[in-house]
């Protein structure tokens, strides 16, 4: 086939997958099929879906065929950041999965058809989840560190969610919250929607500033420290067990709230305690299995006081009613039979094994990461600003997160995150490769 010809059918796909006229989860031609329709050679055939999914148009599934992928990103899902177009390497978003996932995921919806409990499942579930889900969770959240029984256990969609439950329930417009002076930015943003002041403590290469913690809290009111002790999102610290003590000691004697962001927890082996397991009673622990097991099972979870439990409820049912029903319970059949604890072990060594390849690649470049995490924070030459270095690098394909998502202080750092879990091996190499480039340029 002439080469005009080859690359008309690449463009053609193409131009009907970005439009919509081929909707996400098409099942396209076999490779034989597409071979007989326009007079191809098999290889030529393969070849043009080998282009289309290098451009992030459509995945090859073994055994089931070539199905046209879900490329769009809706304005603001970012938050903030800015949204990935097709065919680029995504070093912006962590949504990190492993051969094999699609395969766990039929067979969970298999048996949950074959389960006798399905019926239930269409109805409305209790504001907090069933009370064996809950169980369930508790017995998980051991391997993290924390031992908190079932009652103060609540599902709910996504951590994300969870954070908003306990923010709207503990918090009120113009309550002072301390938070790290790089942190998550979807804190960030539910901050901003509550109505919240937010107050920047300086960071330091192994955690924030806890003098300037307890010095605020002399001078002003702080009601609440929002802190992720364990591999910190975006600066991968893991707080040692002497900050953590120091930290509940200021908020036992200020009175503080602590909310724990726990979505990364999984990654670091060997923590220290959870604050929530070292101060149990003024702790509300969130985390959920969008990062240990896949983005798009948005089941969460959250450990709090008993007291405090109705109030999270509430929140519950205004928000959400209760957590997706079937979700929920995919989720939790996967805790209990050990696929959870079998995907975060194979995920650690993935994220482990990505670090070695930015070691290797961005060897004496500014950067600092948690060996086992799946991001890196790398600081600018001086003279570089963040977004114009962004930008030089989405004319190579390449999506990055500047430091200002991230940034609670005035002055935002010359630095970008780069997300490393989100592209296979070799796509990654290549984009390490460009940034490494781009920075001695």
């Amino acid at each position: 086939m002439p080469r005009a010809r080859y690359k008309s059918l690449v463009d053609s796909f193409a131009r009907d997958i970005r439009s919509g006229s081929l909707v996400p989860g098409t099942r396209l031609p076999t490779h034989r099929q597409l071979a007989t329709t326009h007079g191809l050679a098999l290889a030529t055939a393969s070849r043009v879906y080998t282009e289309l999914e290098a451009m992030g148009l459509v995945s090859g599934e073994t055994g089931r065929g070539t199905f046209v992928r879900e490329i769009s990103l809706s304005p603001g899902q970012g938050i903030g950041q800015v949204a990935v177009a097709a065919g680029m390497i995504d070093l912006n978003f962590n949504y990190p999965s492993l051969p094999g996932q699609a395969d766990l995921l039929r067979t969970a919806l298999r048996q949950l058809a074959l389960s006798g409990d399905l019926e239930s499942l269409l109805r409305y579930q209790p504001h907090g989840g069933r009370a064996h889900e809950r169980v369930a969770v508790a017995r998980h959240l051991r391997s993290r560190g924390l031992t908190v029984p079932g009652e103060q256990v609540l599902m709910v969609s996504g951590a994300q969610h969870g954070l908003a439950v306990a923010m709207m329930a503990l918090l009120k417009p113009g309550d002072v919250v301390a938070v790290d002076g790089l942190t998550y930015s979807g804190f960030k943003v539910l901050a901003e929607a509550l109505h919240l002041e937010i107050v920047a403590l300086p960071v330091t290469a192994t955690g924030p500033d806890l003098g300037f913690l307890e010095d605020l809290c002399r001078r002003r009111k702080v009601r609440a420290v929002y802190s992720i002790p364990t591999l910190h999102n975006p600066l991968g610290w893991v707080l040692g067990i002497e900050q953590r003590q120091q930290l509940v000691a200021i908020a036992r004697h200020h009175d503080l709230i602590l909310i724990e962001d726990a979505a990364y927890a999984f990654l670091a082996e060997d923590a220290p305690p959870p604050l929530a397991e070292l101060a149990p009673e003024r702790t509300v622990y969130i985390s959920g299995l969008s990062k240990s097991v896949a983005t798009g099972l948005r089941v969460g979870f959250v450990a709090a006081p008993l007291e405090w439990v109705h109030a999270l409820e509430r929140i519950i049912m205004a928000t959400v009613w209760n957590a997706p029903g079937v979700m929920t319970a995919i989720a939790v059949a996967w805790i209990e039979d050990g696929t959870v604890l079998q995907l975060e072990a194979q995920k650690r060594e993935d994220a482990r094994a990505r670090q070695l390849l930015a070691d290797e690649v961005l060897a004496g470049l500014d950067y600092i990461r948690h060996p086992s995490s799946y991001f890196l924070w790398l600081a600018l030459p001086e003279d570089t600003r963040a977004d114009q270095f962004a930008m030089a690098l989405s004319q190579e394909n390449i999506s990055v997160s500047t430091a200002e998502p991230f940034a609670t202080t005035v002055h935002v750092p010359h630095a970008v995150r780069l997300a490393l879990g989100s592209v296979d091996i070799a796509a990654l190499r290549e984009a390490l490769i460009k940034v490494r480039r781009l920075v001695a340029w």
